[in-house]
């Protein structure tokens, strides 16, 4: 609950007709991320559309936002992350981004999601903060330079890995502070999310 601007992960489980009914929000950058399954999403803005694997979806709240997520079909439960990262301007004119990211750019790397700019293909939010996802398993690792200056929020989804020498399960995290570098590997079915905040 609250490392720099990222105010909250909350990890669901939703079962068929399940869900969160029409609620609002303020000021808040609400990224959603599906691990399995599939959630249908409809909000105030006028958007609707079914969050599935791979999706990332970005809603700004700003000056006020009404949202719902239900989970329509019968098949399984469906597991997500829903991340929210305190802006760093308030009021904006409320909008929404979804964009889609294969396994195969996320495998045995980190790729960008969501950036201040967009850059990259990423969805972009009102803040200084980068979110980037990676798949590893065996052999497959990364190694990543950091800015010491930075804090850096490390949070395993599912699996098992190894970051920079630590072995983590899933729901584990890491509050990363004055480091200059980011080792992933050995990792067992593993999806990890990186957060780079000021």
């Amino acid at each position: 609950m609250q490392f720099g601007p990222l105010r909250v992960i909350n990890e669901d489980w939703i079962d068929a007709g399940a869900g969160f009914p029409t609620h609002g929000h303020r000021d808040m950058e609400i990224i959603t991320y599906v691990l399995e399954g599939r959630i249908a999403h409809r909000d105030s803005l006028g958007n609707g559309s079914v969050i599935k694997p791979g999706d990332v979806q970005r809603m700004s709240a700003g000056r006020g936002v009404m949202h719902s997520e239900y989970k329509h079909d019968d098949c399984g439960k469906t597991h997500l992350l829903q991340i929210w990262i305190a802006p760093n301007v308030g009021g904006v004119e409320p909008s929404y981004e979804e964009k889609n990211f294969s396994a195969e750019e996320k495998r045995d790397r980190l790729r960008l999601v969501a950036s201040s700019d967009g850059v990259d293909g990423s969805v972009s939010i009102h803040q200084d903060a980068k979110l980037s996802v990676g798949l590893f398993n065996g052999a497959e690792a990364a190694e990543v330079e950091l800015d010491p200056a930075h804090r850096y929020y490390v949070h395993l989804a599912r699996g098992a890995l190894e970051v920079n020498s630590r072995r983590i399960q899933h729901g584990d995290a890491l509050k990363l502070s004055g480091e200059s570098k980011l080792s992933l590997g050995k990792g067992e079915a593993a999806e990890v999310l990186v957060f780079d905040l000021p």
